[in-house]
């Protein structure tokens, strides 16, 4: 189990095509807080460098949404994949 198999059972159970969440929510949904790192957007950038394993990545594919951290740096919105 990684930091962030809550957030993808969450996102498994969402039946919006979008959704924002942000990162305060998303903190709560893994019971733990985001690094530092999670502030940039390229960390959720899911179409980055699909070779470079990145479990916050993973686990939003696994739950069937592509995540996108808006330009407000506070929120991050994930699109269902189709």
């Amino acid at each position: 189990m990684n930091d962030y198999d809550a957030l993808r059972d969450y996102l498994k159970r969402q039946t919006l095509p979008e959704l924002v969440l942000s990162f305060d929510q998303i903190e709560e949904i893994i019971g733990a807080a985001l690094p530092r790192a999670a502030q940039r957007a390229s960390w959720w950038d899911t179409l980055r460098s699909p070779q470079e394993k990145m479990p916050q990545r993973e686990a939003c594919l696994a739950g069937g949404y592509v995540a996108t951290r808006l330009a407000d740096g506070k929120n991050v919105k994930f699109k269902r994949m189709k």
